[in-house]
């Protein structure tokens, strides 16, 4: 489940941010967003800056907060008050399952006789 979410985390796109919960999501691991806060603070290497709660929330606090916000307005991240432009800048994840198609009903022929 780690790599899973490492793997997703390390594909939102510079410019762009996602949520605790699309990432859990796109990830195959729906529900799972506190394992995506547990990725985060273990990881190394990670765009952690592009995670945000849901909304675009700056979820973290202090310096660490103040750090986050930086660091997205220096990718060119645009914020409405608190929270960041979602509808700008939310990365949607393409869906990694195609949902399977319902057989198609054959129809009979009547036979001629």
């Amino acid at each position: 489940m780690r790599d899973d979410i490492l793997k997703t985390i390390r594909s939102v796109p510079r410019g762009h941010v996602s949520s605790y919960g699309a990432i859990a999501k796109a990830s195959g691991h729906p529900g799972a967003a506190r394992q995506v806060v547990a990725a985060l603070r273990g990881g190394f290497f990670l765009p952690w800056h592009r995670i945000v709660g849901a909304g675009g929330v700056i979820k973290l606090r202090g310096d660490s907060a103040i750090e986050q916000r930086l660091r997205l307005e220096a990718e060119g991240i645009t914020f409405r008050g608190k929270r960041v432009n979602m509808r700008v800048h939310e990365f949607r994840f393409a869906s990694l399952k195609r949902r399977k198609k319902s057989p198609k009903k054959r129809k009979t022929r009547k036979s001629r006789g």
